[in-house]
């Protein structure tokens, strides 16, 4: 028995009628009674009381017609919600990023709702060296690294850049001074992130170079914890920008430049190269690339 063969029993029983059913179904009459003898083989009963003009249904035709009629609306169901996915009326999108790089998702998650306010998007904590591994085990769709990954089994999509700065509190001493030399850091208790990363390897390179000494006096596992002890004027902190974006604008934090040290970063979205991503995930490259996000990322 297939689908076509249930769709004819559900006709004819509810136009009571073969003729009638051929013309509802855009079929010829032999057709629709040949597709109810073969349903009849294949079930071993007959579904119609031939003695019948009415298209009336035996008790094996009425038991039939219910599991038909339930497996005609568990179709309809089923291609309602890919036209949905495909609509983008409905879906998900998975996406991993470390504390840094989720930062940048914020504007753009912000737009993409604009758009799509009924699509859920489900934001994973991931480490960033870990991330292309999440990608290629299929645990998220979408990622946001701040490098390109060596595997070939990737696309990595540039989206945005973003600086390494100095914080101090607005009551520290350098506050507003805008750009320092590293000397004249020399004598900071550095607040620094615990995870080892590309860019604090350079920072120490950086450092040393200019032989003066990085003072790490704190290290912690967070972002918001090293903003919040730099506001108490514990210490000062390098950080992304993106991260300290509304701390700057609001005043709560300062931020300098230091002339020898000038890191930038690239944002940038992974997936796997060969993945027919889903229309949510398409959807959210397309948000991430717009003009409106690309301006509140800067």
């Amino acid at each position: 028995m297939d689908i076509n063969q249930l769709e004819v029993l559900v006709t004819v029983a509810r136009e009571k009628s073969f003729s009638r059913a051929a013309e509802a179904l855009d079929r010829t009459q032999p057709a629709i009674s040949q597709a109810i003898r073969r349903l009849e083989d294949d079930v071993g009963e007959k579904l119609f009381d031939r003695s019948s003009k009415d298209g009336t249904l035996t008790y094996a035709g009425e038991v039939l017609l219910e599991h038909a009629e339930a497996m005609l609306s568990l179709r309809a169901n089923a291609k309602n919600a890919i036209r949905e996915l495909k609509g983008l009326r409905r879906g998900k999108v998975t996406i991993s990023a470390n504390e840094h790089t989720v930062f940048f998702l914020l504007p753009v998650i912000e737009e993409f709702l604009r758009r799509h306010p009924t699509i859920k998007i489900e934001v994973q904590r991931g480490v960033a060296s870990r991330i292309p591994k999440q990608i290629t085990a299929r645990e998220v769709e979408l990622g946001v690294i701040s490098f390109s990954p060596d595997d070939t089994s990737l696309v990595s999509v540039p989206i945005a850049t973003d600086d390494l700065v100095m914080i101090v509190s607005p009551e520290h001493p350098l506050a507003g001074r805008g750009t320092v030399s590293i000397g004249d850091v020399a004598d900071e208790n550095f607040i620094a992130h615990n995870a080892p990363s590309p860019y604090r390897r350079r920072v120490i390179e950086a450092f040393a170079k200019h032989r003066v000494e990085l003072q790490i006096s704190v290290e912690l596992p967070s972002l918001e914890a090293i903003k919040l002890l730099v506001m108490k004027n514990v210490g000062v902190a390098l950080v992304p920008r993106l991260a300290v974006r509304a701390e700057i604008e609001n005043g709560r934090l300062s931020e300098i430049n230091i002339r020898e040290l000038q890191l930038t970063r690239e944002l940038n979205i992974i997936y796997r190269r060969n993945a027919q991503l889903s229309h949510a995930a398409e959807a959210f490259l397309e948000a991430a690339r717009s003009p409106k996000t690309a301006s509140e990322k800067k």
